[in-house]
């Protein structure tokens, strides 16, 4: 139902959002979620026809010209910057479609109960778990599992949302996290398969190839599918980047849809721009 004062958009209650979602699979269309680092980019997705906007605060370093890895690096306060785009500048535009906010669950400084309660407040939809400590590995990975800010931690923050009646739409990266995230309540999972290549800050050597893209997202649904049947999955990063990739690993796994950052948003102003000043710059007096 529409919000309650405005009679129109967010937010939206868990059962809505997944409802929404269910109507564009019975449609035969592709789930598709995109990242918003700014208002102007959340008025335009929305105008063509994306499901979801989900804030990230890399949306901010991304739209400032720098990688997203940024946004997991101590450049600064993760939930507080996805916060303030949601309430000064995604937020205010966004029409009608769902808009879910990124936290970063394993912030040792804030009581997540609370710092959810305000998330719910602002108006979002729901929530998804980023900065996310799944992408990250080796011992630096050991070091925050063994000090209590790694990835369970954001698994917590799920089950504290699925109490609270937000959606979750969460990033994992290997079949272990599917199944912790599909215990905790997850509503929708993200098969991340790394940092998205091509464009000025894309990853090249960095990404894996499709086939290992394609099998690693089938791994992780199959996981998360022994223990919930009832799980939205999406596919993200690495070598999937533009339409016709989406629609390779659409059919080549069990994959429902999208969820792009970088390759709708930075990528999007990347060509767009480069070819409009290009066609200004052609004409001749």
């Amino acid at each position: 139902m529409p919000n309650q004062w405005t009679g129109k958009g967010n937010p939206y209650t868990r059962a809505e959002v997944r409802a929404r979602m269910q109507a564009t699979l019975d449609s035969q269309k592709a789930i598709i979620a995109a990242g918003a680092g700014t208002g102007i980019s959340a008025k335009f997705i929305e105008k063509g026809g994306a499901d979801l906007i989900i804030i990230y605060n890399s949306g901010r370093f991304r739209m400032a010209g720098h990688g997203s890895t940024a946004g997991l690096m101590a450049y600064g306060d993760a939930n507080a910057v996805a916060m303030e785009i949601g309430e000064f500048e995604v937020l205010p535009v966004v029409e009608e479609i769902p808009v879910i906010c990124g936290v970063h669950g394993s912030d040792p400084r804030r009581r997540m109960w609370h710092h959810l309660l305000k998330v719910k407040d602002m108006g979002f939809s729901g929530i998804n778990n980023f900065p996310t400590h799944c992408i990250v590995d080796g011992h630096f990975r050991r070091v925050l599992e063994e000090t209590g800010m790694g990835f369970q931690k954001e698994v917590e923050m799920v089950r504290l949302a699925s109490k609270m009646d937000l959606f979750s739409i969460v990033y994992v990266a290997t079949p272990d996290d599917a199944r912790h995230m599909a215990e905790a309540g997850a509503d929708a999972i993200i098969a991340h398969v790394g940092t998205t290549v091509g464009g000025s800050i894309g990853v090249t050597d960095a990404s894996c190839s499709m086939d290992e893209a394609v099998e690693r997202t089938q791994q992780i649904i199959d996981a998360a599918k022994e223990v919930r049947s009832d799980i939205f999955f999406l596919a993200h990063g690495g070598p999937i980047n533009t339409p016709d990739d989406v629609r390779l690993v659409l059919e080549r796994t069990n994959v429902q849809g999208f969820v792009g950052a970088s390759s709708l948003e930075r990528m999007g102003v990347e060509e767009s721009l480069t070819e409009l000043t290009r066609k200004f710059k052609s004409l001749a007096r």
